[in-house]
């Protein structure tokens, strides 16, 4: 495939499976993944990096999809809701978003787990007023956000308390 004058031809690691392919200079990462690889999880919403349901990592890190052009994820690393469900890191907070409610109509339910995800990965300490700040950036239309805190705040407790703390050392 050779680049025409109106596309670019891109190579990333998309949930850990080297993908080549042509796509217009200014195709938004989002659209690359739904329509040219099918990969349907990440929603779009307001398109202006607002709202959140479009939420993937890049690079370990998540971004807006909406935010980001396929061509400027050439030679990165790029993990959907898919690729993550598929390899279970999301088990433990989706079994909490179903215990708690929270997903509702689910079309904010990718980028909320993805930003949860990465929440109890960096801040597991983190109270109810961290976890709502934390998330404050992906829109729910339906929850009330109320089951989102709890659930994640279960996940943070679950995995406070299956942490043993070291006893004393032998006398």
């Amino acid at each position: 495939m050779a680049d025409s004058p109106d596309t670019c031809t891109v190579h990333i690691t998309v949930n850990g499976q080297q993908r080549r392919h042509e796509v217009a200079p200014r195709t938004h990462l989002v659209d690359f993944l739904r329509h040219d690889l099918g990969l349907t999880g990440s929603h779009l919403g307001c398109e202006h990096g607002v709202c959140g349901a479009c939420t993937v990592r890049l690079d370990g890190a998540i971004v807006r999809g909406c935010l980001v052009l396929a061509v400027q994820a050439d030679g990165r690393r790029v993990d959907t809701i898919e690729g993550l469900t598929d390899a279970g890191v999301l088990r433990e907070l989706q079994q909490a978003f179903l215990a708690r409610n929270a997903f509702q109509c689910g079309y904010c339910s990718s980028g909320m787990l993805l930003t949860a995800a990465e929440l109890v990965a960096t801040q597991p300490d983190a109270d109810r007023e961290t976890i709502r700040q934390f998330i404050s950036g992906n829109y729910c239309r339906c929850t009330g956000y109320q089951a989102i805190v709890d659930a994640i705040a279960d996940v943070l407790a679950a995995r406070a308390d299956s942490v043993q703390p070291v006893s004393g050392a032998a006398a």
